[in-house]
């Protein structure tokens, strides 16, 4: 079966792809409207905060914004078009959206915005805007959602579950169903890091060495995946078998790149966020440090006179 068409309506007659040809804007209606709404609600809450006289980093809102311009990168321009028809573009999609753009999101603390920034509730009105996102946060649902024993098979079988079965190629022959998967590989990197980024309040905050556990539990399956691609003898991918000749590529010779994009790709997240940890890991320690300070000051450093008359009478004993 031939899947160059994919039943999407969209023009494959494509010329050979090049980076500067493959950034030209090619909107993808549904993703620009999303991304567009998240700016414009993350921007109305920051100035909610400004006028209120409250502070916001700009660190913060910088992240958020890299984050969705990450999105519309890959979901709105050229790349989306080529990824349809080449593996190696579709997995730059996919990574981008899965593990790049998650992390740039989550640093940005959108949540952590949303619980200062929206309206409590009114007088004679129980629940408000924020109280209702209170109950989601610490509903059953995402203490399951976001425990490792979910968060981890889940990220591995977007891989495995979905490029190795009929699935993949199923999806791919409509737009909703590319559409779909899409947002798949974004909710599964949100869900994934969340919990390890800790920037966010969550139903799960495991301590830092654990966080690190549950990034390294997931990463070596990207390598794992990239180089069963990478090593395959045929095209192990129906929708990418045959490439439009237009664009003068070998079926094998891309998934072999789509296979080295996937390996290098299990790298690069995990230093970005166990930076990110290390540096939370260090201001915690700070702040802790600073709070013990403050303490001693008001009570005059009680511990550390309790502590040295305990030594005096381990002397006094002695002698």
């Amino acid at each position: 079966m031939d899947h160059s068409g994919h039943g999407s309506g969209m023009n494959m007659d494509l010329p050979p792809f090049t980076l500067g040809r493959g950034l030209e804007f090619s909107p993808d209606l549904f993703f620009l409207v999303g991304c567009v709404l998240a700016l414009a609600l993350y921007g109305w809450g920051v100035v909610r905060l400004r006028r209120r006289g409250d502070g916001w980093q700009v660190g913060r809102t910088i992240f958020f914004v890299l984050g969705v311009l990450s999105v519309a990168l890959v979901m709105c321009t050229k790349l989306n078009d080529y990824g349809m028809v080449m593996f190696s573009v579709h997995m730059v999609q996919h990574m981008i959206i899965s593990m790049i753009s998650p992390i740039l999101l989550l640093l940005g603390a959108p949540v952590t915005l949303a619980l200062r920034a929206l309206p409590v509730a009114g007088r004679g009105n129980r629940k408000g805007p924020r109280e209702l996102l209170l109950m989601l946060l610490h509903s059953r649902y995402m203490k399951i959602v976001t425990h490792p024993a979910f968060t981890i098979p889940l990220f591995i079988a977007s891989l495995y579950a979905l490029y190795f079965t009929p699935i993949f190629d199923f999806l791919m022959e409509s737009k909703p169903g590319h559409l779909g998967m899409m947002v798949h590989f974004l909710a599964v990197g949100l869900v994934f890091f969340w919990p390890i980024m800790g920037v966010d309040p969550g139903p799960h905050r495991p301590g830092y060495v654990m966080r690190m556990l549950e990034l390294f539990a997931g990463m070596p399956f990207h390598a794992f995946f990239g180089i069963a691609l990478m090593m395959a003898t045929q095209p192990m991918i129906g929708t990418y078998a045959n490439p439009p000749a237009s664009l003068g590529i070998d079926a094998l010779s891309d998934q072999n790149a789509a296979g080295g994009i996937a390996w290098a790709f299990s790298e690069i997240p995990s230093v970005l966020v166990l930076i990110a940890l290390v540096f939370q890991w260090y201001r915690s320690e700070q702040r802790v440090a600073r709070r013990a300070d403050r303490a001693a000051d008001r009570d005059g450093d009680k511990e550390l006179v309790a502590y040295n008359a305990y030594l005096a009478s381990l002397q006094a004993r002695g002698r």
